[in-house]
C-alpha cells in the first residue's frame, strides 16, 4: 500500500485527490458509496503488478477531494467533467474504465458523453438503465418500492446525515459493507439507518478493522453529505440528459454482479439482464458474470477474482507491437 502515490489535481473548479500506482496502459477506477479510492486498493496493486497504470480518484464529495455544498453540484456532468480534467492533467487520451455502485453509474455516463476516451469498460453491480422519458427516477422508485426505500429516504437534505450522526461512524461503515441481505433496502424512520446499536456485527475475513478505520477517519472528517448528494440529483440528471434519450453504450463492456447484490435483486433487473434488455441497450456487451454467493461490495469481498476478471478482459485490447514490413522491389 505504501507504494501507492497520492496527488491532488485541480479540475473543473475543485481539487480531486487521486491515488496512483504502476506504469503502462491506464485503468481508471471509480468507487461508490460509502466508499473511497481505497475500495480499489487490491485491484490497483494487482493491475500494477501486471503492467498497468492504476488510477483511482476520490470522487467529488468523497474523502480528500473537495465537496461543494450544493446538491446541484453533483450532476453526472460535474462528475464526468472532473474525470475528463483528471485524464487531461495526467496526459491520458484514452483509458480502461472500471466502476462500481455510483462509480458504475458515472462510468455509464462517461461512456455516453465521451466514448472516444474509453478503450473498454468493466462495470459492476449497477446496470445501464436507459432514460425513461415518461417518468422521473424517484417517481418510479416510490411507486415500486415505497417511501421507505433507502434512496427515497436519502432525498431530504440533512435528514439521513442526522440519523447517521447518531451512530458511531465505524459501526455504520461495518453495517453497510457487511450487509448480505439481497432484498430491497427499506429503512422506516422509526428504525433509522443505525438500527439497533446492541446487535453485534460479524466482520468477514475480507474486511479488517484497519480498513474500517480508514473509511471512518475520512467520513468523520467530511461527513456523508457529498456522497448522499449523488442520490439527491437523480431527477436533475434525468432532466439534463434528455438529449441522450434512447442512446446506447457503444464501448466494449464486461459486467459483473453478485447474486446476493441488492441491485441484482431489485424488481425487474434480473429479467432485464437475462432476457435481452441489457444487451439491447449495451450492444457491445461481451461478457456477463454472475458471482454466486457474493453481495454488493464484490471488489472488496472477492478481490483476487475481481482483479482477474478485469485483467482477463482488458488484456484483449492491448495494441499489438507495430510490425515493420519491408518490401523488396
Amino acid at each position: 500500500m505504501e507504494k501507492i502515490q497520492h496527488k491532488n489535481i485541480q479540475t473543473n473548479g475543485i481539487n480531486i485527490h487521486v491515488a496512483e500506482i504502476g506504469k503502462g496502459p491506464a485503468v481508471l477506477f471509480l468507487h461508490g458509496f460509502p466508499e473511497l479510492w481505497y475500495s480499489w486498493r487490491h485491484q490497483m496493486l494487482s493491475l500494477a503488478s501486471r503492467g498497468y497504470r492504476a488510477i483511482a480518484p476520490d470522487l467529488r464529495g468523497f474523502g480528500d477531494s473537495d465537496a461543494p455544498p450544493s446538491p446541484a453540484s453533483y450532476t453526472a456532468f460535474h462528475i464526468v467533467g472532473d474525470l475528463v480534467g483528471v485524464l487531461d492533467a495526467l496526459g491520458l487520451d484514452r483509458v480502461f474504465l472500471v466502476g462500481h455502485d455510483w462509480g458504475a453509474v458515472m462510468a455509464w455516463y462517461f461512456c455516453l458523453f465521451q466514448p472516444h476516451r474509453i478503450r473498454a469498460l468493466v462495470n459492476m453491480s449497477v446496470v445501464f438503465q436507459p432514460r425513461n422519458p415518461r417518468r422521473k427516477p424517484l417517481e418510479s422508485l416510490r411507486a415500486i418500492l415505497g417511501d421507505d426505500y433507502y434512496i427515497c429516504r436519502f432525498q431530504e437534505p440533512g435528514e439521513a446525515e442526522e440519523e447517521f450522526a447518531r451512530v458511531d461512524t465505524a459501526r455504520l461503515i461495518k453495517k453497510f459493507l457487511t450487509s448480505r441481505n439481497p432484498a430491497p433496502l427499506r429503512v422506516p424512520k422509526a428504525v433509522g439507518f443505525g438500527g439497533s446499536s446492541k446487535k453485534p456485527i460479524t466482520m468477514p475475513s475480507w474486511l479488517t478493522e484497519e480498513d474500517v478505520q480508514y473509511y471512518a477517519s475520512k467520513y468523520n472528517k467530511t461527513g456523508f453529505t457529498g456522497g448522499l448528494n449523488y442520490y439527491r440529483v437523480m431527477d436533475l440528471n434525468w432532466e439534463l440528459t434528455a438529449p441522450w434519450t434512447n442512446s446506447q453504450i457503444k464501448v466494449p463492456v464486461k459486467f459483473i454482479v453478485g447474486d446476493l447484490d441488492l441491485t441484482y435483486n431489485t424488481p425487474g433487473v434480473k429479467d432485464y439482464i437475462h432476457n435481452g434488455g441489457f444487451k439491447r441497450n449495451v450492444p457491445f456487451l461481451q461478457e456477463l458474470i454472475i458471482m454466486e454467493g457474493v453481495a454488493h461490495f464484490l471488489n472488496e469481498e472477492k478481490p483476487e477474482e475481481i482483479s482477474d476478471y478485469i485483467y482477463d478482459f482488458i488484456k484483449r485490447f492491448d495494441p499489438p507491437q507495430a510490425q515493420i514490413v519491408v518490401s523488396r522491389l
